[in-house]
């Protein structure tokens, strides 16, 4: 089975292991187009646009077709795939890569992730960890940082990130449901250095320390938010975790006082006080 990697630089692993990559930058990114919307027609006049943009040469449709033929007869020349296997085929008005979902390492990685939403949306914590730890692995480096990237490949790497994004808020989310907050602050303090400006990653720090009886160092976690945003857009931290500072202080925020933040009975012989939660 031929594996092609996205998620990373672009490779061809063909089925003995050997990892390819064809020598001339369009052809990769053509094939990098057409694996992104795999099993899809992907139009002729996509492709010009993707690898010329709004000043494509009188003979674009023409270079286009070279392109194929090459990625075709490197396929064969290569041993990658049978030469009897239609991979790469043309299907009016465009071309088309037929893949199977598991050849494919974006397809693998959103099957993953959504397998794991479905996971922590019923409760099953364990699971969705799991497979949020296979997507995450899948991860090589920036998708496909190895050549050139287009209007639409560009698009599609930033909605490849998002969902990054989304995977690690549902691991962090489901380690939440295992009770693990503190076993989840050292990768919360990578999230908040990675991605400063994020808010619900800066929340969920705060939370992991109070729950941890960590106050001063989520206080101090809430004000390192506070100067970030203040410096970087001239904001102040959300009404969320404006009040998340509040229940840390032990105020209310109508007025009155609590000893520590907490929801339930407050109970310490219950285990580590947990902080409201809040998305």
């Amino acid at each position: 089975m031929v594996r092609f990697n996205l998620i990373g630089p672009f490779e061809i692993v063909a089925q003995d292991g050997r990892s390819y990559l064809p020598s001339t930058p369009k052809v990769c990114q053509t094939l990098a187009l057409l694996l992104t919307r795999a099993n899809e027609i992907v139009t002729s006049d996509s492709l010009i646009h993707e690898l010329w943009g709004e000043s494509p040469p009188r003979s674009a449709v023409t270079t286009l077709q070279t392109y194929v033929y090459h990625a075709r007869r490197m396929f064969v020349a290569e041993n990658l795939v049978p030469a009897e296997r239609p991979l790469l085929v043309t299907r009016a008005p465009g071309y088309a890569v037929q893949v199977e979902d598991d050849e494919v390492d974006i397809r693998i990685f959103e099957r993953l992730v959504a397998e794991a939403h479905t996971d922590l949306g019923a409760h099953r914590y364990e699971s969705a960890v799991q497979k949020i730890d296979g997507a995450l692995q899948l991860w090589r480096g920036p998708a496909l940082s190895n050549i050139p990237a287009g209007d639409l490949l560009t698009g599609h790497i930033v909605h490849l990130e998002e969902l990054r994004i989304r995977a690690l808020e549902i691991r962090i989310e489901a380690e939440g449901g295992l009770n693990r907050h503190r076993e989840s602050i050292p990768q919360l303090r990578k999230l908040v250095n990675d991605y400063p400006l994020n808010e619900w990653f800066h929340s969920r720090l705060i939370m992991a320390l109070g729950s941890s009886g960590r106050r001063a160092e989520a206080l101090q976690a809430y004000q390192n938010l506070r100067r970030i945003l203040a410096d970087e857009l001239g904001l102040e931290p959300s009404a969320d975790l404006q009040r998340l500072q509040l229940e840390l202080l032990g105020s209310r925020p109508d007025g009155g006082t609590r000893g520590t933040p907490h929801s339930g009975s407050g109970n310490s012989a219950q285990g580590p006080t947990r902080l409201p939660v809040f998305t």
